[in-house]
């Protein structure tokens, strides 16, 4: 069984495929139009390999309408990878309170005055 987690933040890992995430967003779009931002850059294999991935990870899936091959986004992946991160974000907000505490109480209390021998 593959770990579906895994393979969601490895697809998210790189900004060409959360480019091509983000666009999905909008609505469906054909290999071509999720493509086009990228051509400059890379190969039309170079961007099919970049979808692989994401449909490897279930994030995208990739239909048939005649010539075409029209991508939508799934975001069941998106959600898992959400639910595990909350109990995290929910960790350092803890951490992050308990900072604000500290950093309160000791800004509150008014600091010491040095001792100097020489004033004695």
């Amino acid at each position: 069984m593959p770990d579906t987690l895994s393979q969601t933040f490895s697809a998210l890992a790189d900004p060409t495929r959360r480019a091509m995430l983000a666009r999905l967003r909008d609505g469906e779009a054909t290999v071509g139009q999720l493509a086009e931002p990228f051509l400059g850059r890379m190969s039309l294999p170079a961007v099919t390999k970049h979808l692989k991935v994401l449909e490897r990870a279930g994030l995208v899936t990739k239909g048939r309408d005649a010539q075409w091959r029209p991508c939508t986004l799934n975001v069941e992946p998106l959600k898992d990878a959400a639910a595990w991160m909350e109990d995290y974000r929910a960790f350092m907000e803890a951490g992050l309170d308990r900072l604000g505490e500290y950093l309160a109480r000791i800004t509150t209390t008014p600091p010491t005055p040095p001792t100097n021998d020489i004033d004695r």
